[in-house]
């Protein structure tokens, strides 16, 4: 049985007759007793070809869909950015020699990253790794603490970060210095838990002794923002239930952030990737995308009851015709990458905060009407809701 290869040009990484090429393939030579096959990496070097092993095997029906430009299973495509890293990692190899020999090849290919004590190698490592994983708001959370972390070696005439040259005073600096350039308490926080979620990798790792460790009592403790919840009244509300939009865009913000606020505050990132299998005659079940990445046991269902006002937006706004594994909204599709969901997650939240707070100028509410308004909105108004003191 003929090998089946994977490549995001769909053909060998070839450039010329004297050069190595690279391709993932599944081998179909062997199959194993769970009808699965090996993915291998096969290089290819003047008509000869070797084969190294990825650690992964995929029946006939998972490789079809990695082939797919888009797959839409979540593992899938993790696998296909797996991959992909894998043979990116294997023609820097071939391109970095200047002669070519399989022995050196699989030297460096096969070689483990070496134990680093540099802190922005192991931030830069992380955000690369949750990339390949899509996890694509944590990766861009890991940049921008690196980002911020070069900044202040740069102030400090300084290119390297060892995590010995991190104490509770050097923290306690940054910290001031962050201030100093405009950052948020809530910024800086996040930065720093990156950081002690580095810190606390490298000693796992053994790279690091745990005596040394710069954070906790009576050491640096990372700061924490107030936070405020910003809730409306009842009758502002009302008043946002009873508004008249002046466009067709301003009518979906408004009902996009009441479903948000009506469906026990649920963030936009669980509104766009609703799916008409989440529907039951009296209900909205999901898992919310925080949690789907953990053990069952710590992933948070969601039960919500669907109000007769939650069937009316998603009558109004809703894709048809419905079908189980179709999204509600017309908000991201399922021929998306993970980097055009999280863009286009990112525009529905920036669309809806725009015209909620033209809604909100024109009512002349106190608050500024957000996403994250209607997420703390939620609790200290329901119960008024439920017994029907906004709508009638």
């Amino acid at each position: 049985m003929q090998e089946k290869y994977l490549h995001t040009s769909q053909i060998p990484n070839k450039i010329s007759m004297f050069r190595a090429s690279t391709v993932v393939i599944l081998d179909q030579r062997f199959q194993k007793k769970d009808k699965t096959y090996a993915v291998k990496l096969r290089v290819t070097y003047n008509r000869e070809q070797k084969y190294y092993l990825l650690g992964k095997d995929l029946d006939i029906d998972q490789w079809s869909l990695l082939q797919e430009r888009n797959p839409k299973d979540k593992e899938i495509k993790r696998l296909k950015l797996l991959f992909a890293e894998i043979e990116k990692k294997a023609i820097k190899i071939i391109d970095d020699m200047e002669i070519f020999s399989f022995q050196e090849f699989e030297k460096k290919f096969n070689q483990k990253p070496k134990s680093s004590t540099d802190v922005m190698d192991a931030l830069h490592t992380k955000m690369e790794t949750l990339k390949a994983e899509g996890r694509l708001n944590s990766a861009e959370s890991y940049k921008s603490t690196y980002k911020s972390f070069t900044s202040f070696l740069t102030s400090l005439n300084r290119k390297k970060l060892k995590y010995a040259d991190i104490t509770p005073e050097y923290l306690e600096e940054y910290e001031a210095w962050m201030k100093a350039n405009g950052s948020s308490i809530t910024t800086i926080g996040i930065y720093l838990r990156n950081l002690r979620t580095i810190f606390n990798q490298a000693i796992e790792e053994g790279i690091f002794q745990h005596e040394f460790y710069p954070f906790g009592k009576r050491k640096y403790q990372i700061p924490a923002g107030q936070n405020i919840k910003k809730a409306l009244r009842i009758d502002d509300i009302k008043k946002i239930v009873d508004y008249k939009p002046e466009t067709q865009a301003e009518a979906k913000a408004k009902d996009l952030w009441l479903f948000s606020y009506l469906c026990n505050g649920v963030n936009v990132k669980d509104i766009v990737r609703l799916q008409y299998r989440n529907l039951s005659k009296k209900h909205i079940t999901f898992i919310r995308a925080k949690t789907e990445r953990s053990t069952k046991s710590n992933q948070k269902e969601i039960v919500i009851v669907r109000m007769p006002e939650i069937d009316e937006i998603i009558n109004k706004w809703g894709i048809k015709p419905e079908q189980p594994n179709k999204y509600i909204f017309d908000l991201i599709s399922e021929n998306d990458t993970p980097v055009q969901e999280l863009a286009k997650i990112k525009q529905a939240t920036k669309t809806i905060n725009k015209y909620m707070k033209r809604i909100g100028e024109k009512l002349e509410l106190d608050l500024k009407l957000t996403t994250y308004t209607a997420r703390h909105s939620f609790a200290t108004t329901v119960n008024y809701y439920f017994n029907q003191q906004i709508i009638s």
